[in-house]
């Protein structure tokens, strides 16, 4: 999934920041990574540095970037790719530039946001001389009008369209449904084959896809880089495998030692229930599920694999389904998920980071604080509070959490399905249920900002430190700023809750840390 990199920030665009050491070096040709926030975009950068390009990373939030591994040796520059001030700055000393941003599901207006974010960067990539574009679109069934096409695949041809009117060598790489461990399409697959043992699901599941690791679709985009400058043009890209999407859950299933799943499709379920039987069952939340849901309704097959011709295929390439469904299992078992699709950020959801003035704006600032000594060490606390969410929960009444997660899901919010993409591990920018982590400072602070739907402005502030006797002391802050009287009828409603939910979570945080293994 790319970044939806369609609204402005609160910082002005423009900025680079890099690290010492990380200046580009003139005999490098620099590529420009539009999305470097998103699924794609986080994971293409490192492949592109090691195969000796200088990278400069596009992103609205560049905060979500740094603590990346790749993130010194990369130039970040802050800007937003629907205002021409920005993209003018970004482009200006690139060889080639990916286009990786979409503003899918921010709403009944995506497609005039992708238009006009196109139109903006194919000018300024004409009038800075740009080398290449590469553009990673959707693939669209032959023969079937853009007009007939869902919203999704619909707005992604059009890009590609006006990319390759741009005058600027173009390719437009066109994929189906990519899996590799944390992007949305193998979340889709891998929840509802897992919990649906049997499965009541929409007439789609009979469509035929033609699905491709993403491990290959990174090798795809890396060596556009170099097609020849007379090439411009649209390139199909797939694995080796074309099957329906119900054997693609019965493959699933097999590779990941399951049952062979019962699977009943049906024609009366609309792409409006097929994306709310999917956000139910699914991390995926309903603003995503339904443009997915409504392009699975089409066929999705390559036509031709022209590209082989340029960037040659090595042996055991493109990789065949199961390899890739076995690899994206391997990654997630191990820890080692990259990016996953919910890196991006979630259409609708509050960018505004925490307000250090308490009359922020001019208006409310509502405060929880707790604090407590803790009978353990600050190392061990700090574990306990890198590791909440998740499969570890909140740390107080998980019946009351789980609600929470389900009544925003029924309103189309993220939910708390979403987890986590390490474990033990978290970095700014990361997706955390339905919070997004807004600032770390390992074995000090975390900071989470909401992501779910609240008349208002939300964050959770988690402390490690010691008093003056050495002691050490857990803190917590939760902080809610309202918008209008909703905003404030919510808060009232909700704060005689708190002693029991915010005050719990901080006592159980406390004996966690007490009985780690590293207090023992």
């Amino acid at each position: 999934m790319a970044d939806t990199a369609a609204h402005g920030g609160p910082d002005h665009p423009g900025a680079r920041q890099q690290s010492p050491g990380a200046r580009t070096p003139p005999t490098r040709p620099l590529a420009l990574v539009t999305g470097a926030t998103g699924y794609i975009g986080g994971r293409l950068v490192p492949e592109l540095l090691d195969a000796g390009y200088a990278v400069r990373a596009l992103a609205r939030t560049p905060q979500k970037l740094r603590d990346h591994p790749w993130a010194g040796r990369t130039e970040i520059y802050r800007g937003d790719i629907t205002d021409v001030a920005s993209v003018r700055g970004a482009l200006d000393g690139v060889d080639t530039a990916y286009y990786l941003v979409h503003a899918l599901g921010t709403g009944a207006t995506f497609e005039e946001t992708d238009r006009r974010a196109a139109r903006i960067f194919a000018d300024e990539a004409r009038a800075a001389g740009i080398r290449r574009l590469v553009y990673l679109g959707g693939l669209t069934p032959p023969g079937v009008p853009q007009d007939r096409l869902s919203p999704h695949l619909r707005s992604r041809a059009e890009v590609a369209d006006l990319l390759l009117a741009s005058g600027v060598p173009t390719a437009v790489l066109r994929a189906a449904v990519i899996i590799g461990s944390g992007s949305v399409s193998f979340e889709m697959l891998r929840y509802l084959t897992e919990r649906l043992p049997v499965m009541i699901t929409p007439s789609w599941v009979s469509t035929r896809i033609q699905p491709i690791a993403v491990r290959d679709v990174l090798r795809y985009l890396v060596g556009s880089a170099t097609l020849p400058d007379d090439v411009s043009r649209a390139f199909d890209i797939g694995g080796p495998d074309v099957l329906t999407y119900r054997d693609m859950m019965q493959r699933y299933a097999r590779v990941a030692g399951l049952a062979r799943r019962f699977i009943v499709p049906v024609p009366v379920l609309t792409p409006g229930l097929s994306s709310h039987w999917v956000g139910l069952v699914t991390p995926v939340p309903g603003s995503l599920a339904r443009p997915l849901a409504e392009s699975l309704r089409h066929e999705v097959v390559c036509r031709e694999h022209d590209l082989a011709r340029y960037v040659p295929d090595p042996p055991g390439h493109p990789l065949p389904l199961d390899d890739a469904l076995a690899l994206a299992l391997r990654r997630i078992r191990e820890a080692k998920v990259a990016t996953r699709w919910s890196n991006a950020a979630v259409p609708g959801a509050p960018a505004e980071p925490l307000p250090t003035d308490p009359d922020w704006a001019g208006g409310s600032l509502y405060t929880d604080r707790r604090r407590r000594l803790v009978d353990a060490g600050p190392e061990a606390l700090w574990n306990v509070v890198e590791g909440i969410g998740g499969e570890h929960g909140w740390y107080s009444f998980p019946a009351a959490w789980a609600v929470r997660g389900l009544l925003d899901r029924l309103v189309g919010g993220v939910g708390l399905r979403r987890g986590r993409r390490d474990a033990a591990r978290l970095r700014a920018g990361d997706s955390l249920d339905f919070w997004r982590v807004e600032e770390i400072v390992p074995g000090r602070l975390l900071r989470l900002r909401a992501e779910m739907r609240l008349p208002g402005l939300a964050w959770l502030e988690l402390t490690v430190g010691r008093d003056a006797r050495g002691r050490t002391v857990y803190g917590q802050r939760a902080l809610f700023h309202p918008h209008g009287l909703a905003g404030h009828a919510y808060w009232r409603a909700v704060a005689p809750f708190h002693a029991a939910v915010f005050g719990g979570m901080a006592r159980n945080i406390a004996h966690a840390a007490e009985k780690s293994p590293a207090v023992r």
